[in-house]
This record gives C-alpha cells, structure tokens and sequence, in this order.
C-alpha cells in the first residue's frame, strides 16, 4: 500500500497547486484525478480562460509554477464598471508602481504549468484516470481503494473534487445551495482595437457581461468574454452562427473594441452558490468548488481555492514543525477559522452584488449609477475593492505574500 502525509482528491487546478506547494514545503501527497491528462492538456484553446488575482500571482510564483507561465498572461491594469451602456462608469487603474489588479491565462496554459510542476515534484504522485471507491476515515489515518483495486494511504485527505464533491457528500457536510436561473456563455474573440489592458464589466439586468483582455496573437487583438444570460435563453443564443453571436455581443459591448471577429469554441455552465456548513471533519479538509461556489460577477472563484490552499499548507506546516499530525483536529479547526468567513463574507458579496445589479428599470439603474459615481469620488473606498480584487484582504497566508512558509 503506498503512503503519503495526504491523499488529494482532484487534480484540477486547485488541488494540483495544493499538491506543489505541499512539496515545496516537504511534505508528500497522492492526487488522485480522474481526468484524462491527453484531454485536459490538449494544444487547441478552447475559449476558456482565468483571471489570476496578484495574491494568488504570488503563490504560483513561490512554488515556481509562474515562470513555466511567463509571458503567456495578459495583466489587467484597470477594470472599468458600467450599469448597461449608460455613462457614469466606476474605474480601478493599477498605479505605474503597482502590481496588476490580476492576469488572465488561458485555461490550458494554467493546466499545463501546473501538470508540469506536478510530475516534477518529488514528493507528488498522480494517479490519472482514477477515482477513490471507498474511503475509511478514524483516528489512525486515512485508507482509500481506487478503482483498479490498488489501495493507499495518508494521514489527511483533501476533497478538491468540485462542486459535487464525492467526498463532501460521502462526509455528510451539509450544504446551502441554491441557483440563479442564469447560464454562463464563455469563449474568447478577436477584435478591431486594442483593450489596453482595460477589462470592462458591463451590468445587464439579466447578468454581467465581461470582457477580459488576453494577449495579443498572430491574428490581433483578443479577448475573452464571460456572458451571463437567462437559463431559458442560453439554448437559443448556442443555436447563432458565429457571426450573429459576435453582432450580439459587439451590440452588448457598445462597440468599444470595435468590429469583432475569429469567434474562439463557446461553452456554457448553468449558475449556482453554493456554501458548505463545515471546511472540515474528522481527517477531512474541503477546498476551493468543494467547499464554496460563487457567482463569477467578480471573478473570484479559483483565487478562493487557491487562497484555502495557501491557508491549508501554512497551518499543516506550521503544525507538523511542533510535531503534530497533519490529521491532527486542531490544526483542522484552525484552517476552518481561517476559511469561513473569508469564503462566505466573498460569497455573499458576489451574491448581494448580482442581485442588485438583477434589479430591472430606471429607477434601480439612476440608483446604481449614484453609487458608482459616489465612489469614484472616494479614492480610500476604491483602495479596498482593488485590494480585494487583487486577492489582498484579510489575514492573508505567506504563500498569498510570496513567500514560503
């Protein structure tokens, strides 16, 4: 039976920067993913792409997973904020001296950096196209059986396995859950002008619509988009020719990248929250999807999971240096302390945020745009929203600072 100090269930992006920055620190763990490397790694861009907050920058850069993405993100120097096409638009400008408000990366060159920094990590091993049968948790450890019959073992366990998490379901962690009728379009465009490095998040009432710069290629400019729409209409707009879906949303965006073209594959997730009562439970740590689930109106959802990472590596390093288990119930309580309310202040603020923004007509819209207007006159209010859209609120772990623990 193969051994290690923890068993990671999921090796998407989260759990595989939790499997490095374990090694980085000494510590050995098994990721056990049931993706097929030959499909998640593959060359084609797909449309997808993630914007990485300059906390989250940092850790990637202390477990040396940044530079293997060096030169392949685009930084996102200011955010523009706007109800609909209305004037009256909220802007955040990173200063000459400041780090980027955060940089966009193609969903395959983050997965790619991070498989990387995987197989050459000592202290990792990745079963690929498996999946935990059964999993027994007691005060001696860990024991789990995959399902070709081979069986390991740790002293902690770590559910990085989404939002439908097996784990967290077979734990009994309860969860509060609920759906926004809405769908999330995503693809990624050429366009006529340059974005400057400029993202736009145009307010709609049936969702954000945002635009989010990614480098430029062989063919020009591009970007990427997140468009939100109503569940009920999602079928219909995958139903467009690529040229009426790109006059649909050059319409959306006002124009301000000019005529678009060279439409990148569409894809779609139907929008959920979900929030789970518990982080933890005997020999049991929950992190990013399987713990909390946002509306991405703010774009924070992967940085979540890689700040519960950073927080999970600091406390299980911190304790194992007095001689404590991994497993050990304190240092599982600490972690959950430091998570939960970080997690469920973000949640309920990506979700009070769409809502108001949801609220159809002119009366809400004059409302709306007195407010962003009354912040764009109080430079110490916009201070803090770019601090928390760079990842930098709060008691942040020494990974979130770039530095190892």
């Amino acid at each position: 039976m193969d051994r290690a100090d923890l068993l990671i269930l999921g090796g998407g992006l989260v759990g595989s920067a939790l499997a490095v920055a374990l090694d980085a620190h000494g510590l050995t763990a098994i990721v056990v993913d049931p993706a097929d490397p030959a499909a998640t790694l593959a060359p084609d861009f797909d449309g997808r792409a993630s914007a990485i907050s300059s906390a989250s920058h940092r850790m990637l850069g202390a477990i040396g997973v940044a530079d293997r993405m060096a030169g392949k993100g685009c930084e996102i120097r200011a955010i523009r904020a706007s109800d609909g096409l209305a004037p009256g638009a909220l802007d955040f400008v990173a200063g000459a001296d400041d780090d980027a408000l955060g940089t966009m990366y193609e969903n395959r060159v983050l997965r790619s950096a991070l498989h990387d920094a995987v197989q050459a990590a000592g202290g990792v091993e990745l079963r690929s196209r498996r999946r935990a049968v059964d999993v027994v948790r007691d005060a001696h450890g860990v024991r789990a059986t995959l399902d070709d019959g081979s069986e390991v073992a740790a002293r902690l366990v770590v559910a990085a396995d989404g939002r439908g998490s097996p784990m967290r379901e077979a734990a009994g962690i309860k969860v509060a859950r609920w759906t926004y009728d809405h769908a999330a379009m995503i693809t990624a465009f050429h366009h006529e002008r340059p974005h400057d490095h400029v993202a736009f998040e145009i307010f709609y009432p049936e969702g954000p619509f945002a635009i989010l710069p990614l480098n430029d290629d062989q063919h020009g400019h591009r970007s990427a988009l997140v468009w939100t729409v109503k569940a009920a209409d999602q079928p219909g707009m995958f139903k467009l020719s690529d040229r009426a879906w790109l006059a649909e949303a050059e319409k959306r965006m006002g124009g301000v990248l000019g005529r678009l073209d060279r439409l990148a594959p569409r894809s779609s997730y139907p929008l959920g929250f979900h929030h789970t009562a518990r982080l933890t439970a005997e020999r049991l740590a929950l992190v990013g999807d399987a713990g909390h689930g946002i509306h991405p109106i703010a774009g924070q959802g992967v940085n979540l999971g890689f700040r519960d990472a950073a927080a999970l590596v600091e406390v299980l390093v911190e304790g194992m240096r007095i001689g404590l288990d991994p497993g050990d119930a304190e240092l599982l309580k600490r972690y959950e302390r430091w998570r939960s309310l970080d997690t469920f202040m973000v949640a309920l603020a990506t979700d009070s945020l769409n809502r108001i923004y949801g609220v159809p007509g002119r009366a809400a819209s004059a409302i709306r745009r007195f407010g962003m207007s009354a912040i764009q006159r109080m430079p110490p209010v916009k201070q803090r929203l770019m601090a928390e859209a760079r990842g930098e609120s709060g008691a942040l772990p020494r990974l979130l600072q770039g530095m190892n623990v």
